[in-house]
């Protein structure tokens, strides 16, 4: 009940208000966005991968309508791969980029996936010449399709580029069977959307148990695993697959929220995993931060407690 409230908040125009310009908002934000600026995520970007973490940034934006505007998102993702390179942090993939596909053109009247699948090439070239990578983020069940065509089309140039698959969906295990493969990058993460029953699993143990079984496909096959997840099992889990499976560290990674269980990223980082911190940036962060709300009970109560502090 708590999730399916906390997502229908994130659609909402008249309580987004409401939080944004709430007292002590701005201060809880910025445990979990980093800043405004290209300059406020290369700073927090620089001191993650001097602490041994890895990052992919994600410029807050989605569902845009306009093609303008679209182009300019693509625009400020060259930009801040320029910036990236210069300041000597893509290289090696050390910090990549994340991509909705809706930010970029997905959801436009005319032609929107042709757009995307444009403006992602075009982001895709600017990393490659700055030595690093891209994931195309997944959105609601409703782009799926339309986004692993994009995927489809744009790694023909680009191998490197990596997607998200989300286990709360029915189809994600096929889908993982069918991504596993060498040179494959797949991020596999929960999912926060809303989708009926006949897509998508309704409890969390249900949710949970998907996981699992996409996690293990994606162990024992021959891509490179990207281990979304702050759930402490799932991290064992995680660990016992990689043993099985012969995986060496550099084999996969896991992948956390910005704020979200930073000792534990530091801890898992000091064992010799591979660490990813997931940095998101920009003025528009009311919707990504609900849905990080939504994913687990555990993100709420700890954005509580850090907004009962700042007062």
């Amino acid at each position: 009940m708590l999730r399916r409230v906390l997502l229908a908040a994130s659609a909402s125009d008249r309580i987004r208000k409401i939080i944004i310009t709430a007292p002590y908002t701005r201060d809880v934000v910025t445990r979990f966005v980093a800043g405004n600026t290209t300059d406020d995520v290369l700073a927090t970007a620089g001191r993650l991968l001097a602490d041994g973490l890895l990052a992919t940034v994600d410029y807050l934006g989605e569902d845009t309508t306009d093609p303008e505007q679209a182009a300019a998102v693509a625009d400020t993702y060259v930009r801040l791969l320029d910036a990236f390179g210069e300041a000597g942090l893509a290289a090696g993939g050390r910090a990549e980029l994340s991509v909705k596909p809706t930010a970029i053109g997905l959801g436009l009247r005319e032609h929107g996936e042709k757009t995307a699948a444009g403006h992602l090439a075009r982001i895709c070239a600017a990393a490659a010449a700055a030595g690093t990578t891209v994931t195309l983020d997944m959105e609601d069940h409703t782009r799926v399709e339309a986004t692993l065509r994009i995927l489809a089309e744009v790694r023909t140039d680009f191998p490197g580029l990596g997607c998200v698959l989300q286990s709360y969906l029915r189809r994600t295990e096929a889908d993982c069977a069918a991504l596993a493969v060498p040179g494959s990058r797949v991020r596999l993460c929960k999912g926060a959307y809303q989708a009926p029953h006949e897509v998508a699993f309704g409890a969390r143990a249900e949710v949970d148990r998907s996981y699992a079984r996409c996690l293990r496909l994606l162990m024992h096959g021959g891509g490179y695993p990207m281990v979304a997840t702050h759930d402490p099992r799932l991290i064992a889990i995680t660990a016992a697959q990689a043993a099985l499976s012969g995986r060496s560290p550099a084999s996969f990674e896991y992948q956390m929220l910005y704020g979200i269980r930073p000792a534990e990223q530091r801890r898992l980082a000091d064992h010799g995993a591979q660490v990813r911190v997931y940095l998101p940036y920009g003025r528009d962060w009311y919707g990504y931060l609900v849905r990080r709300l939504a994913e687990r009970p555990a993100n709420l109560a700890f954005f509580l407690r850090s907004l009962a502090s700042t007062r």
